[in-house]
């Protein structure tokens, strides 16, 4: 009897970690996005920000079905233009995108092969003049500013690996001024940021 129920937890055991194996926790992801800021007007300047593309970069670590942990970096470039009394200046500039926070996935049946999840998370976004004579304003820095990023999204799987994934963010931060003065709308803005790729699970 013992020799019976040894073996039975053994068999258990081992199917338990071949499950387990077996599991997709990690996902890596590829986007191309777009880049869409809402003007800002404070202090008697108007900014607004050229829209652009760029692409995102992912990793999610799923704790279980219901929940994960995600860090993302994402690439654009575009101008910032401001409008006051000394006339419009301009700097263009990459943006870089860094945040890190959780995914709750959605309930949703495996038939239909989509998965919907919503996110939150923070990190930064830094703004790097590139220095371009025509699109540069002299004296303008480096910045990085916090943010603050919400959105969801939804999964369709191709095969157990692949899926192809459709995302919103939304991209809540203050104004960037690059370090002057007369750039400085002290204001709270935020940048739709729409996205379509590729999820590689493992």
């Amino acid at each position: 009897m013992r020799r019976t129920a040894l073996m039975i937890a053994t068999v258990v055991s081992l199917l338990a970690v071949a499950a387990a194996a077996q599991e997709v926790r990690s996902e890596i992801s590829l986007q191309g996005t777009g880049f869409f800021t809402k003007d800002s007007t404070g202090q008697g300047t108007t900014q607004r920000a050229t829209e652009s593309g760029g692409f995102l970069i992912g990793y999610r670590y799923h704790f279980n079905r219901w929940l994960a942990a995600e860090t993302v970096y994402g690439y654009d470039r575009n101008t910032q233009e401001y409008l006051g009394s000394a006339g419009l200046s301009r700097v263009q500039a990459n943006a870089h995108q860094a945040t890190g926070g959780f995914v709750v996935s959605l309930p949703s049946s495996a038939r239909f092969r989509f998965s919907p999840y919503l996110l939150a998370e923070g990190g930064a976004l830094v703004f790097d003049p590139t220095g371009n004579s025509f699109g540069s304003t002299p004296g303008a820095q480096r910045q990085a500013v916090g943010v603050f990023s919400y959105g969801g999204g939804v999964d369709y799987v191709l095969v157990k690996h692949l899926a192809l994934r459709a995302e919103y963010r939304g991209l809540v931060y203050h104004a960037p001024d690059f370090g002057l003065a007369s750039l400085n709308v002290d204001r709270v803005t935020h940048t739709a940021q729409p996205s379509a790729g590729v999820v590689f699970r493992f």
